[in-house]
């Protein structure tokens, strides 16, 4: 009796339940919909429609600077070519053959053009084309392998010398924009952009030492651009694009220019000697240094020291001829506070001075070193520092 009792009451008590379930399921169901129009179903095979085309008022900035830029300085760049004479062993004749093409641009209105040496080094002529595909015989005004730069002169009518405009060295920055125009792999009037990624870059140059304050930047430089303008947002110059640094030889985004500071330097002594000027102390040295390496020695040893040279007032003392054979005499160890132990970095010690300035030279002679101040002077004659 009591069993069935309990049954009776769970059941009843399940019935309770499965009724509430039906009142809640009824209501939360979505009503069926009505007899009408269907809802759009996406087709697979759609497209996007098409992009609007870009006019000049929907450009963005940047692009529109970038434009601008191309077509007031694009003028300016040049395809420099130069060509070399061969041997033909089996005919026994010379020839002139193309051995190597780059960029420059014009310097002044008189048809000075600057490009780097390495683009020129051995050339037997040289020729400038234009934008408009005119081309003109260059003459080689003068060269700096130190530097990486060389001077052109050209016969071309004025409305091609079309110079660019400079830019202060002082007002650059890491991060602005930096465009790059040249000729990589023979496309002539090519345009990259970038930034300045870095500043005060010292790199090993094509006259075997480096060149200090060099701009690094990540706008695309390739074989071909070496001698071509480095600008900025206001299309002004401000370096020389002149290497890249890759173990593959094309763009790795690492490129470098000569800073405009040193292409406004050394441009206009060339053009009024027809060559850079050179500050040093008049000594006679070896830049490849061969006695050092030889010695396996530290420092720079001075080889000559002309008479009556302000080196010479000062005491240097340069090699002497003993019955023994060749003696040391002076070895520069240091210039002032920067420590020299090889031919490079004299050179960039004295290049960062100029003319009647005093520095201290610190020599090794014999067991101990002595400190000797000295005057700087430009230097004329070839071989010496």
């Amino acid at each position: 009796m009591m069993m069935k009792s309990i049954v009776r009451a769970l059941t009843g008590r399940s019935v309770a339940w499965a009724a509430l379930l039906v009142v809640v399921f009824t209501t939360c169901r979505p009503k069926a919909q009505t007899a009408g129009p269907t809802a759009p179903v996406a087709d697979a095979s759609a497209t996007l429609a098409p992009v609007p085309p870009v006019t000049s008022a929907t450009r963005i900035e940047d692009e529109r600077n970038t434009i601008g830029v191309f077509r007031n300085v694009s003028q300016s760049t040049v395809f420099v070519t130069q060509t070399r004479v061969v041997e033909d062993y089996f005919a026994g004749t010379l020839q002139e053959v193309p051995a190597g093409s780059g960029s420059g641009f014009v310097w002044d209105d008189q048809g000075t053009i600057v490009t780097n040496f390495h683009v020129v080094e051995g050339a037997r002529s040289v020729t400038v084309t234009f934008h408009d595909q005119e081309t003109f015989e260059a003459k080689v005004v003068g060269l700096d392998p130190r530097k990486d730069i060389a001077v052109l002169k050209v016969e071309a009518p004025a409305k091609l010398l079309v110079p660019l405009r400079v830019a202060k060295a002082e007002q650059l920055e890491v991060g602005q924009k930096a465009i790059a125009i040249g000729n990589p792999f023979g496309l002539d009037h090519t345009l990259t952009t970038g930034v300045i990624s870095a500043l005060g870059r010292q790199v090993q140059g094509a006259g075997g030492v480096s060149i200090r304050d060099m701009i690094q930047t990540d706008a695309a430089i390739n074989p071909g651009n070496s001698g071509g303008p480095l600008l900025d947002s206001a299309g002004q110059l401000i370096g020389m694009n002149t290497m890249i640094f890759s173990k593959t030889g094309s763009s790795a985004g690492i490129g470098f220019a000569v800073p405009i500071s040193t292409i406004s330097r050394i441009v206009p002594q060339i053009l009024k000697s027809g060559r850079a000027e050179q500050v040093g102390i008049g000594i006679g040295v070896d830049p490849l240094q061969k006695l050092e390496r030889r010695l396996g020695m530290d420092g720079v040893i001075v080889l000559q020291v002309p008479e009556g040279s302000a080196a010479a007032t000062a005491g240097l003392k340069g090699l002497t001829r003993t019955r023994r054979g060749l003696a040391l005499g002076d070895v520069i160890v240091g210039v002032d506070s920067v420590r020299v132990t090889h031919f490079d970095d004299l050179y960039t010690a004295l290049d960062s001075h100029h003319p009647e300035e005093t520095v201290k030279l610190v020599v090794r002679r014999g067991e101990g070193t002595v400190t000797i101040p000295i005057k700087l002077s430009a230097l004329t004659a070839p071989g010496l520092i």
